[in-house]
């Protein structure tokens, strides 16, 4: 009985352990957000050829783009825009 007992115990403590070390979840963006700063990516990094997104953008790569959207998002679609990632 006491054998029993204690591979219960030792089984849900190993549980509670797993269960434990999970992580959490992140939170995913709203849709008004992610609108949002869509916008004010497209008013910070304007195209070169309005209507063709394959020209690229007039100033800033990818890679700054991608950080203001971010940053953006992360401050919940509000962004100074004197202190943009440039």
């Amino acid at each position: 009985m006491f054998a029993k007992l204690k591979r219960i115990a030792a089984f849900s403590a190993l549980i509670f352990m797993a269960l434990s070390s999970a992580p959490d979840r992140a939170s995913a963006i709203t849709v008004e957000v992610a609108k949002k700063c869509n916008a004010l990516l497209a008013k910070e990094f304007p195209p070169r050829e309005p209507g063709n997104p394959a020209a690229g953008s007039a100033k800033g790569s990818g890679r700054t783009q991608r950080a203001f959207f971010s940053k953006c998002v992360e401050n919940g679609g509000k962004i100074d825009s004197n202190n943009s990632a440039k």
